[in-house]
């Protein structure tokens, strides 16, 4: 047999190594939490034996016990590899971090390494996450009446489950022990979560720049955290560009930003902030961007990369995941992302300070910058010239109101091609030409298209106002 060592196996010559051995002893617990020790064989996996009694054994065993916090029982063996005797350690334990002699040390591959500060910090934090768990500690000064039972109703409802008592309502969604309210139950159901805690609150702020130096506007929001996702959600959508499309006659609003994508984006980050830190969550909206910013960094050792490229999550209120993923705010298999990138790939994910942002560019401004004087984009499927009625063309809101379908069709088909004559216009809308001549006259008297060139031979341009 050939005694290699490895992450989860430490060979020593002899047991005058015994201090090496307990340093390594602990390293493989940190890693793995199990490993085997042999004293008689060397690093090569040469096997040398040495003098093994009950004391030998006793020694080992004592030196253990005594140097190794917290405490294991490891199953120490007296034993004869290749005819001389060696002595076999076999250990195990979960309690980790562990130490050796006062440090903690991590296996990697078959050598020993002190633990770096931040790394232990993370072990504890890991170890005792489910016990550290603000959402489910008890918030002392809340009780059954601060809680709202219209809001507790409203909530079954959305999960399909009934209500009958506030009592049992909240027993049944985990949100009371011992008859005391949990501190998720006050920040989703109470009265005035604002109250107990005064995080329970929403900052927004709309900058004429793209950076801080100019505010337009500013507002904050307290309540319960649907309250606030609801409000993060329309600040947004009240301060970027809201385009349109047309399906047939009908007209549908294409905010610049993909509802979805940022809806997600705020929902994550209530959901995952760390209520320990004293801030808000945050929207900011910039004329290149908006942010949402979450206090707390990412939770679990999750990093940006991995939350980009795989489909993880590590959560750090559980039980608040657990009730936004019963009225299908969340989805349990760390989607959320994905999501998001689905619906905008040019999102940008950091880490600033004690902050978690997540960032979309507003197409306005990129777009304007470019020259093409509007935010939106052409979504018409590539059908070149043969697109129809049925196309999907974003155009710009600024137009006015009063625009009536056709009017609104042939803005979208000449903002895609100003040189189709009248013909080509009716043909596409399935109307006569003297509907088109009306309809392009009563544009061009409101100013909102011209002609350039002769009637043969010349073009049609959107005016931008």
């Amino acid at each position: 047999m050939k005694f290699i060592e490895s992450e989860t196996v430490e060979l020593k010559k002899t047991t005058s190594e015994i201090k090496e051995a307990i340093v390594s002893i602990v390293a493989m617990l940190n890693k793995h939490q199990h490993g085997e020790l042999f004293f008689g064989i060397n690093n090569t996996g040469l096997v040398t034996g040495q003098n093994v009694t009950d004391k030998t054994l006793r020694d080992v065993s004592k030196a253990i016990s005594d140097n190794i916090e917290p405490k294991i029982y490891p199953a120490i063996s007296h034993l004869k590899i290749e005819g001389k005797s060696c002595v076999k350690v076999r250990f195990k334990g979960s309690d980790v971090p562990y130490f050796a002699y006062g440090r903690a040390y991590i296996r990697v591959a078959d050598e020993d390494r002190q633990l770096s500060a931040k790394a232990l910090e993370g072990m504890f934090l890991k170890k005792n996450r489910d016990k550290l768990r603000w959402d489910t500690e008890i918030c002392k000064e809340a009780k059954l009446t601060d809680v709202s039972a219209q809001k507790v109703k409203s909530f079954l409802k959305n999960s399909g489950l009934k209500y009958d008592a506030l009592q049992n309502a909240l027993e049944k969604l985990k949100l009371l022990v011992d008859g005391k309210l949990l501190n998720a139950a006050v920040i989703l159901f109470a009265k005035k979560p604002q109250v107990f805690f005064p995080n329970a609150r929403l900052r927004c702020a709309v900058f004429g720049t793209t950076d801080t130096t100019f505010t337009i506007d500013m507002q904050d929001f307290e309540g319960d955290l649907f309250f606030l996702i609801a409000k993060a959600e329309e600040y947004i959508l009240k301060n970027i560009h809201i385009g349109m499309r047309l399906e047939g006659l009908r007209r549908v609003d294409v905010p610049e930003i993909d509802k979805a994508a940022f809806r997600e984006a705020i929902i994550n980050a209530f959901c995952h902030r760390d209520y320990r830190e004293f801030d808000s969550v945050n929207v900011a909206v910039f004329k290149d961007r908006v942010e949402i910013r979450s206090p707390g960094l990412l939770y679990g050792g999750l990093t940006i990369e991995t939350i980009r490229t795989k489909m993880v999550s590590e959560r750090r209120n559980e039980l608040i995941a657990e009730l936004f993923h019963r009225i299908h705010f969340i989805e349990k298999w760390g989607r959320g992302i994905k999501l998001i990138l689905s619906k905008e790939p040019g999102t940008k994910f950091s880490e600033i300070g004690t902050k978690f942002i997540a960032t979309f560019k507003r197409n306005s401004y990129y777009e304007d910058k470019k020259g093409k004087g509007k935010w939106a984009e052409d979504t018409t499927q590539k059908k070149g010239v043969e697109g129809s009625q049925k196309d999907t063309q974003k155009i710009p809101r600024k137009y006015p109101e009063e625009l009536i379908g056709n009017q609104l069709n042939l803005l979208a088909l000449l903002e895609k091609d100003g040189s189709f004559t009248r013909e080509q216009l009716a043909e596409k809308l399935n109307i006569s030409p003297e509907t088109v001549k009306k309809n392009l006259a009563k544009l061009k008297h409101k100013k909102l298209i011209k002609r350039i060139g002769p009637d043969k031979g010349g073009h049609w341009e959107i005016v931008n106002v």
